[in-house]
Order: C-alpha cells, then sequence, then structure tokens
C-alpha cells in the first residue's frame, strides 16, 4: 500500500524550494549576456563535466532506463560502450571548432562555414527537436508523482513547468550548472540505495537476480544486423555513436555547457572525466531495471495485476511502497528537480538560440545595451517555459519515454549532424550543397520512420550518412569556397590552437 507520509511530504518540498533556491542565488551575477548564457565562462572542468553527465541521464533516464529492462531487458544498457567513440570524436574534431571567443551558440559555426541561411535552418531545427524534449522531461515526474499522490498529471506538469521557468528566467546559465551537480548525486545515490534495498528481499541476492532475469528471457542479446529488430548489438554500438553525437556535439544544451568552461583545455579535460564516470552510472541506471525485474517476479507485477499502467512507472511504484519513511520524498523530488534542471538547461539554451541565431542575427539593427538584452532574454525565457507547459500535454501520445526520445533526436538530429559533419570534414562542400542534403536526409528518414520497421536507434546513422553524402555531391553543383573561406572552419585546413 502506498505511503506517502507528513515526513516525506516536507522532504519533498524543502528538497524543492531548495533547488529553486540554488537557481535563485544567482540572479546578482546576472550582468550581461554572457554571464546570462555562459556563467561568465568561470566553470572549473569537473563542474561542466558534471552538468554535462546529467544532461544526459535525466528524470527521463531515471524513469526510462528501469523501464527498459524491465519490460525489454538489460541489452540496451550496452549503447554506454558507444560513449567511448562518440566522446573522442566530439572532443578533438567538434571542441576546437566551437570554442571560439565569438560563439554563444553551436550554429554560429554553421553560418561561418556555410551561409546564414544553413545556420537558421539549424537552429530552427534545434529549437523544434528541444521543445518536444522538454515536453517529454515536464511530463516525467508528472507520470512519477501521479503514482505518489494521485494528483492529475495536469497538476504536476503546471508546477513543475511554473517552478523552473522562474528560476532560470532570473538565474541564468550558472543556477543551471549548480543545480545540475546538486540533482546529479542525489538521483545516483538514489539508485545505489534502491538497488540495495531491493537486494535484500530477493532470494540469493545477486546470483538470484541473475538466475530470475536468465529464466525471464532479460540477459539475452540479439547479434542481428537485421535493422527491423527493435535492440541489437550492433544498432547499440554503432547507431549508439551517431546517437550520442547528436547529444554531446551537435545539441546547444551540451555546446553551452562546454563554452562555459574557462578555456578548450578546461572544456576537453571536462568531457574526459565526463566519459570516466559514464559507465558505471550507466550501468547503476540500468542495472536498477534488471533488480527490480526480478524483485517484482518473487513479490508480485505490479504491472500484471493492474497496479500500474505503464512500465515508465514502475521506479516511482517501488520508491513508494517499498522504501522506508523519509527516502521516498527525498527520491521522488530528486526526479521532480532532475526533470527540473533538464528544462532549466533546454530553456536556456532555446533563449540563447532563439536571441544570437535569429533574433540579432536577422532582425535586430540597432545596438541594444546590455539591460535590455538581458530582459529580452529573461522574456523568452518565460515564453518558451509556457510553450513547453503546454506541449507536455500531448507528450505522453509518443509512446515510451526512452523511445520516444530517442526517435526524435534520430529524426530531426541526424540530418543536422550531417551537417556539421559535412562542413568540418569536407573542403568542397558548399552552403547549397549542405543545405539540399539535409532535405534529402530528412526526406529519406520520414518514411523510414512512418512506413518501416526499422529501429529507432539506426535513425540518426541513416539521417547523418544521407546527409552527408547528398550534401558532398550536390555541392558540385556549384564551384568550391576559396582555400581563405575555410580557414579555421574546415580539419584539414584548422589553424593549430593557440594555447
Amino acid at each position: 500500500m502506498t505511503h506517502f507520509t507528513w515526513l516525506d511530504y516536507s522532504i519533498f518540498f524543502i528538497y524543492l524550494i531548495a533547488s529553486v533556491l540554488v537557481g535563485v542565488l544567482f540572479v546578482k551575477e546576472q550582468r550581461t549576456i554572457k554571464d546570462y548564457f555562459l556563467a561568465g565562462q568561470s566553470m572549473a572542468s569537473v563542474v561542466v563535466a558534471i552538468s554535462v553527465l546529467a544532461a544526459l541521464f535525466s528524470g527521463i533516464t531515471y524513469l526510462a532506463a528501469p523501464s527498459e529492462v524491465y519490460s525489454n531487458g538489460i541489452a540496451f544498457m550496452l549503447i554506454g560502450l558507444s560513449f567511448f567513440v562518440a566522446t573522442p570524436i566530439t572532443n578533438l574534431v567538434f571542441l576546437p571548432f566551437f570554442y571560439n571567443s565569438r560563439f554563444y551558440t553551436a550554429y554560429q559555426y554553421l553560418e561561418e562555414r556555410f551561409s546564414v541561411q544553413v545556420r537558421v535552418l539549424a537552429s530552427s531545427l534545434f529549437i523544434i527537436r528541444v521543445l518536444v524534449w522538454l515536453a517529454l522531461a515536464t511530463y516525467a515526474p508528472a507520470l512519477a508523482l501521479e503514482q505518489v499522490t494521485g494528483l492529475p498529471l495536469w497538476v504536476t506538469i503546471l508546477s513543475t513547468g511554473v517552478l523552473t521557468t522562474c528560476y532560470t528566467t532570473l538565474g541564468g546559465m550558472k543556477a543551471v550548472i549548480w543545480t545540475d551537480v546538486m540533482q546529479f548525486f542525489v538521483l545516483f545515490g538514489g539508485q545505489i540505495v534502491i538497488v540495495l534495498m531491493a537486494l535484500s528481499h530477493i532470494p540469493g541476492g545477486v546470483s538470484g537476480v541473475y538466475e530470475i532475469s536468465r529464466d525471464g528471457g532479460k540477459l539475452a542479446l540479439n547479434l542481428s544486423w537485421d535493422p527491423t529488430v527493435r535492440v541489437t548489438l550492433w544498432g547499440l554500438l554503432i547507431g549508439g555513436v551517431f546517437y550520442n553525437l547528436i547529444q554531446m556535439a551537435t545539441d546547444q544544451v551540451s555546446v553551452q555547457r562546454y563554452l562555459t568552461a574557462t578555456s578548450l583545455k578546461t572544456a576537453q579535460r571536462s568531457l574526459w572525466i565526463k566519459l570516466a564516470c559514464v559507465l558505471p552510472v550507466i550501468a547503476v541506471f540500468y542495472l536498477t531495471g534488471l533488480v527490480l525485474y526480478a524483485f517484482y517476479q518473487t513479490e508480485g507485477d505490479p504491472l500484471k495485476s493492474g497496479l500500474i499502467t505503464k512500465p515508465d512507472q514502475i521506479l516511482p511504484f517501488f520508491v513508494i511502497n517499498e522504501l522506508p519513511i523519509g527516502i521516498p520524498g527525498l527520491l521522488i523530488a530528486a526526479i521532480y528537480a532532475a526533470s527540473m534542471s533538464t528544462i532549466s538547461a533546454g530553456l536556456n539554451s532555446l533563449t540563447s538560440i532563439t536571441m544570437v541565431d535569429l533574433y540579432q542575427r536577422l532582425w535586430q539593427k540597432a545596438v541594444v545595451q546590455e539591460p535590455q538584452q538581458l530582459d529580452f532574454a529573461r522574456r523568452l525565457t518565460f515564453g518558451y517555459g509556457v510553450l513547453v507547459i503546454l506541449l507536455a500535454f500531448v507528450v505522453e501520445k509518443f509512446g515510451t519515454l526512452l523511445e520516444a526520445s530517442a526517435s526524435i533526436f534520430g529524426l530531426l538530429g541526424g540530418p543536422l549532424l550531417g551537417l556539421f559533419f559535412l562542413g568540418m570534414l569536407s573542403r568542397r562542400a558548399n552552403a547549397v550543397g549542405a543545405a539540399l542534403g539535409w532535405f534529402l536526409g530528412l526526406a529519406v528518414l520520414l518514411p523510414i520512420y512512418f512506413s518501416t520497421k526499422i529501429s529507432f536507434l539506426w535513425f540518426t546513422m541513416i539521417g547523418c550518412l544521407t546527409t552527408m553524402t547528398a550534401g558532398w555531391l550536390l555541392s558540385f553543383l556549384l564551384p568550391a569556397p576559396q582555400p581563405a573561406q575555410l580557414k579555421d572552419l574546415v580539419w584539414h585546413a584548422r589553424m593549430p590552437q593557440k594555447k
């Protein structure tokens, strides 16, 4: 029987208030646009690493990873191995181009390499994709709290969106990063508590989990090359590299965190630190699902009995029904607050993209003073917060959290990743070829998504490679860029970085 006591409620509300206060603490430090969007480029490598890690493993992952294992098995955990390819590529190929004193966004590079039209196209795609992603991040804690309190989803969606929008509007990027750090440690520690508590009730402990999971087919790994199989080893390793590159190398939510570092070396060091941490974090997140599966095979499956209606509810159901008084309040608040930090990062990035890549580049004609720019940035943040809240009311129709998130990233992120690779690796590519290549990449992906059974794990790779190939070939329709135009913008022509 559900037990969310007065102590749980007290801890829950105190923790949420603390999360908001961390954001509000940095209001007075927001004096310039650089402070608001890049935290004054003052962040240390360890802090940036934890913040990037928190961006990858948000409240969505906290709910979706155990749900995936509970329903489909442990195989998806192997996507963590793809970080060992994606991280060096991000660090050595992408970061030297992004860490530029002129850049506030990743897409400023695309204008310098191709044209303002390509930059606007990429920025617009980012806005669409992140709006949907943030709607998912808003929906995730609402799902958790519905299981805890019985409150309708609309109540928790509104409270999540309103609280997050308020402190993000005020505190800027520094508030985003420090709330990330706090949420990460609570979430990771919470997963360990859940695993240990569940193991104590499973006959045989770890060996019992292994035997129950093996007998239930949860340890199976499909080695097929068939792209229509939902999860295979090759889809995870190959498709996973492209999927993680979207998040790490082309997503303003991550790139903006890199740009808060004190230097390029600090930013690169932060990614190596994150790589060292990523496997144990992934292991804990996904193995939690395996332990919960074994626990409920012993205690009775709440999904089959109708106590919960979706696999994504399995972790909050365990937290509320099995953990000692006080701990549920902290962990449910952590899920809630982790999603808040994810939403705040996304809102800040959406504002930076809209203001720097669209408004300042296309419409602002006169010089505007810093106070006026800050006021406009805050109004944009507030507006995006309202829009995310509205979208969160329809996002539950997209399927499970994990698959919905991956599909959105693949469809819109794959061709975008192809644009960056095309610009950085090809000296022959030009703006016309890049734009046409992107359209073809999306044109190929849409019928695959709607009319075939190809796994979502392959969407990103297909979109990226199609865009790169088509963009390179179509670039021959017009003359190649002059060598002077490519200085510091193409891998082969890039000058050594000054230390």
